[in-house]
């Protein structure tokens, strides 16, 4: 990183004071989220975050100081018989993650993930759309939770299609929640979680085949929590920079802000959600070098995989490249520039602030994107710390 001028030092430590003191106007379609004066108790906080099959980043080696609760992501339903397809490597890698986190003190909560951006939509709309089919999936979700010891399951379909996949999205929950409390009863073993990753918002605008919401009620009465995935807002599919994770967007409803009032507008009420955080950024090669601020022209992503870079690697980047390194006081990020190479991402002080609005809602908790892309720690603890001490 490159050592800033005294003057850009001031201008920064002035944009930061006022961008956390001071909310930025929204657009008037906005929900808007009232900041309550009434912090949940920390001992009901979900610092939850996902670790990916197979990552070389081993379950054992998670600082488990900074969550309670970690999902093993993922498995997916057979396309034919809608059981989950446990493949060899998850039978290798499952008791790994299991035992690792059983050998650490403290303790956390451990939950398998079902589905995950890669994941077939059109599975799960099959699956979702008969009571026979839903019931096969829930019963395998069950036994095999229950055969390697999760203390609970989450479903990650992204994302339902259709008016018609949101209803019966609604009668899944139910089922799977009561299949879970019969289950419960039939093994006298405390129930297993039920959660969902959903996304930003309650409706779905620009994805799919039409408008459509999610099942607000069935959320409220059948999930231990949702997961708006308040993420990947912008990114190299866009031939212009732009924020992943903005708070506010005083020009669009593509904003966390937005996005969980939507949710609480619905009806589901705070203490059912958990904002998604992301442990990474996303990247972009610049059309002009000399063009770099937000909403620069660009063209694709400026790495080789898919245009993510996890947050060690972005410091890394920013010190060996003496990038130039912006705070964005309107959206509570990050964004770095060096050639023609562009970054955005959250630091220690933007997830500081986003952990303190999810407080300040009284939401459940917050979860991250994924644990092995903050190698020392840095954005889980200032999570943590700013929600506060307790366990859920």
């Amino acid at each position: 990183m490159g050592v800033p001028s005294f003057i850009t030092l001031v201008l920064v430590v002035v944009i930061m004071f006022h961008s956390f003191f001071v909310e930025p106007t929204c657009s008037s379609s906005s929900p808007s989220p009232s900041p309550s004066s009434y912090y949940p108790p920390p001992y009901k906080a979900v610092r939850a975050a996902y670790w990916p099959g197979g990552s070389d980043f081993s379950p054992s080696s998670i600082n488990t100081n900074y969550f309670s609760h970690i999902y093993y992501a993922f498995l997916l339903p057979q396309p034919d018989s809608y059981n989950l397809d446990v493949t060899q490597s998850d039978q290798t890698q499952i008791p790994i993650f299991i035992n690792g986190l059983r050998s650490l003190n403290p303790p956390v909560n451990t939950l398998l993930s079902i589905g995950g951006g890669g994941s077939n939509s059109s599975v799960f709309s099959a699956m979702a759309s008969t009571a026979t089919t839903r019931a096969a999936f829930i019963n395998s979700t069950i036994q095999v939770a229950r055969q390697y010891g999760f203390d609970g399951l989450d479903l990650d379909w992204e994302f339902p299609n259709t008016v018609q996949d949101m209803s019966n999205l609604a009668l899944l929950f139910k089922e799977w929640y009561q299949a879970l409390v019969s289950d419960a009863k039939l093994r006298r073993k405390p129930r297993l979680l039920l959660t969902a990753a959903v996304y930003y918002a309650n409706r779905i605008v620009f994805l799919g085949n039409e408008p459509r919401s999610y099942p607000a009620e069935a959320i409220r009465n059948y999930l231990d929590w949702a997961s708006p995935m308040c993420f990947d807002y912008h990114g190299a599919w866009d031939n212009f920079t732009g924020v992943n994770a903005a708070l506010y967007d005083p020009k669009s409803n593509i904003s966390t802000h937005y996005g969980l009032g939507s949710w609480i507008q619905a009806g589901v009420p705070p203490s059912k959600l958990v904002m998604g955080l992301a442990l990474y950024g996303r990247t972009w090669k610049l059309d002009d070098p000399s063009v770099h601020g937000l909403g620069a022209p660009a063209h694709g992503a400026a790495t080789d995989t898919d245009g993510t870079m996890d947050y060690d690697e972005i410091l890394k980047f920013n010190t060996q490249n003496g990038a130039t390194v912006v705070y964005d006081g309107l959206s509570v990020s990050f964004y770095s520039y060096a050639g023609t190479t562009w970054i955005t991402y959250d630091d220690v002080w933007s997830i500081r602030m986003k952990a303190h609005f999810a407080r300040s809602l009284a939401l459940r908790g917050y979860f991250f994107w994924a644990v092995d892309k903050d190698k020392d720690w840095a954005l889980s603890r200032q999570a943590s710390s700013t929600w506060g001490h307790g366990r859920y």
